[in-house]
């Protein structure tokens, strides 16, 4: 049987790290205690239980006067709190990776975004994570995301931070932020899934599908190992999660060609090498000959000009450090790191990465390695960029000056010269404004002898434009919401770039109320969130719309009034027919001009003027085609109606009573001589008929042809 191990089995530098203080500290004699088990491995906490250090759960547990030990999954704000209050001594060993999630769910609560964590619910990491914010929301998979969505509409218009746990599966990852990019409006997407656990995960999917089985070594507590064994599982029948070799039966994998073996990230190495020889006596020697190798590794010496490989162990201000796996204390002066001034260290490089550099400086004495990664990346620049002119490989660089035919641009240290024509800006624009920006670019001329290179920014513009756009042209959809940005705007509307395609927002669609031109409402350069409305593939248009259809103004309006309601409204527009009059914001109706005034009307802007404010009654609604008729004249005649009503009241008083001396009375009747006149009968006020408005002039085309 060959049995086969997997490179990155075992722990990771976070954990490697967290054990390792933990040690020292239980070493060094003083009274401490752990906070919750520093990794999940029962062996390493019985071994660090056995050095002396107490394990607690809770801040109230701790001995009186011990060193706390925080745990590589980390702690939330609270728990820091408690500790200083209390004036614990503290021993941080949460990982870096771990931490560098705490910041950023801080930083999101500290914007008013709303942290959205990928991940397990209950696990001590993600625990931790949400306690450096005020309020979160945590989902398992693409399943619960989706739920979380849908249960309320406007939470896809909240603003949202993405990021997971570090050792999420990270196609459960990619899944949930392919989803979340497609329904939500405003989001901030940060990967921190851990590279040491997408290679794990990576290797050990490799190794099942080329094995007959597989052995997952790890705690059941451990998430980490529960997903190695997740993943290993659809691929060979045989897998086998232990927590030690005293769990293994190597007769379940009897007459099988070929093992392999991963361990989760809190395995120590101690317990891999067991469950290893337990599977192969042979392959133990070779084992062993490895450990050796590490020891003679690790006393070997250094010597100026060589290029070496090592792991991030940690970033300062100044300086990155280097684990070389020797005996020296290495590191890269921020200097020697990049020749780009506007780069940013944690852009660079990551805790836990592997790199290669140069050795600069050897002090053997003191025990310390000064590296370039600069220095390294020079020599190898110059054949990546004459490389990149036959693959056609896009660089970055970082402009450095302006000169007479265009601008210079350093691509790892080699002069690139980039042509006016090829900047990617109008001619003649201020190519001075470019200095110190990073820009991609692609090599077009290599001149060896010359020492001269040409390259070009508008070509790999106008390619990641075309991609996008076929992208665009692919995905396309009635409904489907864009973030994009208005390029230009003209009387009938605004054009909106919505990723390498331009769609047409007609005046009418972006907002309710009646407005005169685009620039009351958006300008050039704004970011705007836009939907389809329509499009058509053959011709390249697309029809946009910026409103928001759930605060139709036409609801409200229905809702609030009916025929014979009386109303201010504040005419809009003028017309030889008549006047429009806004009755709520975005809901116009047609003063026709009959119903201007109780007399006949020449011309509306006889009676009426834009602006003004009239009081009016609606005399008609058609549902149907959202128009509503109103009159001013309804209201004079209703007037004149009561007025004229009160007037006869009046005229019909009772009969006069005259007193006599002896206290009766004598009615007086009215004479009868001649027949009484009749009372004049008003005519009943004509109720003008709901006038259409002729037809406006057509609306522009969504987009005009290309």
């Amino acid at each position: 049987m060959e049995v086969l191990l997997a490179k990155t089995a075992g722990f990771c530098y976070g954990v490697r790290r967290a054990v390792e203080m933990a040690q020292d500290l239980a070493r060094s004699g003083t009274r401490c205690a752990m906070l919750g088990p520093v990794i999940h491995n029962d062996h390493v906490i019985a071994a660090l239980e056995a050095q002396g250090m107490a394990l607690c759960h809770a801040p109230d547990q701790l001995p009186a006067g011990a060193t706390v030990l925080l745990r590589s999954h980390g702690e939330p704000k609270a728990v820091y709190d408690a500790l200083a209050a209390g004036g614990w001594p503290v021993v941080d060993a949460v990982c870096p990776n771990v931490r560098r999630i705490h910041a950023l769910v801080r930083q999101a609560g500290e914007e008013g975004r709303l942290p959205l964590i990928v991940g397990t619910p209950t696990h001590p990491e993600v625990l931790a994570i949400a306690g450096w914010c005020s309020s979160h929301v945590v989902v398992e998979g693409l399943e619960s995301l989706k739920n979380w969505i849908f249960q309320d509409e406007s939470r896809r218009e909240l603003p949202l931070t993405m990021v997971s746990q570090t050792t999420a599966i990270p196609a459960q990852w990619k899944s949930c932020v392919e989803f979340a990019k497609k329904v939500c409006t405003n989001l901030k997407i940060f990967d921190t899934i851990c590279n040491a656990t997408y290679e794990r995960q990576r290797e050990a999917v490799e190794l099942a599908a080329r094995c007959d089985a597989m052995i997952v070594i790890g705690d059941p507590k451990s998430s980490n190992t529960r997903r190695l064994t997740q993943l290993c599982r659809p691929r060979r029948g045989v897998v086998a999660q232990v927590a030690s070799a005293a769990e293994l039966d190597p007769s379940q994998f009897s007459g099988m060609a070929r093992v392999g073996i991963t361990a989760g990230a809190s395995t120590p190495g101690w317990i891999i090498k067991e469950v290893y020889d337990t599977m192969s006596e042979e392959n133990m020697i070779e084992i062993e000959e490895s450990f050796e190798e590490m020891l003679e590794k690790s006393i070997k010496t250094l010597h100026t000009g060589d290029k070496v490989t090592g792991i991030v162990t940690e970033i300062n201000p100044t300086e990155v450090c280097v684990d070389l796996g020797t005996k020296h204390a290495a590191y890269i002066p921020l200097d020697q790191l990049t020749d780009d001034p506007e780069a940013k260290v944690e852009d660079l490089v990551k805790v836990g990465q592997e790199i290669e550099v140069f050795v600069v400086r050897v002090n053997d004495a003191e025990g310390v390695v000064t590296l370039s990664k600069k220095k390294l990346d020079t020599v190898k620049s110059w054949e990546d960029v004459e490389n990149a002119v036959d693959s056609h490989a896009v660089l970055e660089g970082v402009i450095t000056e302006e000169n007479k035919g265009g601008i210079v641009a350093s691509v790892k240290g080699v002069r690139v010269f980039i042509p006016a024509s090829q900047s990617g800006q109008p001619r003649g624009a201020d190519l001075s404004t470019m200095l110190k920006k990073k820009v991609r670019l692609r090599i077009t001329e290599v001149d060896s002898h010359r020492k001269r290179v040409v390259g070009s920014i508008r070509a790999v513009e106008q390619e990641e434009r075309d991609a996008k756009a076929a992208e665009v042209w692919e995905n396309i959809e009635v409904g489907k919401r864009y973030e994009g940005v208005v390029k230009s705007l003209v009387n009938y509307g605004a054009f909106v770039d919505i990723g390498g395609v331009d769609g047409m927002v007609h005046i009418s669609e972006l907002s309710w109320s009646r407005i005169k031109h685009p620039s009351e409402v958006v300008s050039v350069g704004d970011s705007v969130s836009v939907y389809v409305l329509s499009f058509d593939k053959e011709k390249r248009k697309i029809s946009l719309g910026m409103k928001d259809r759930s605060q139709d103004p036409w609801a409200k309006f229905i809702e609030q009034y009916d025929v014979g309601s009386v109303l201010t409204a504040k005419v809009v527009k003028l017309m030889t027919f008549g006047a429009f009059a806004e009755v709520l914001p975005g809901v116009d109706g047609l003063i026709h001009i009959s119903q201007l005034s109780d007399h006949r009307v020449e011309k509306p802007e006889d009676v009426v003027s834009e602006g003004q404010e009239v009081t009016v009654m609606i005399t008609a609604i058609d549902k149907e085609n959202k128009k509503i008729s109103l009159s001013i004249r309804a209201l004079m005649e209703e007037a004149q109606a009561a007025k004229a009503a009160a007037a006869a009241e009046t005229a019909m008083e009772p009969d006069e009573v005259v007193a006599t001396s002896d206290s009766s009375a004598t009615t007086i009747a009215p004479a009868f001589d001649e027949p009484a006149e009749e009372a004049p009968v008003a005519e009943a006020p004509v109720e003008a008929p709901a006038v259409e408005a002729p037809a406006e002039e057509e609306k522009a085309p969504a987009q005009p042809e290309e």
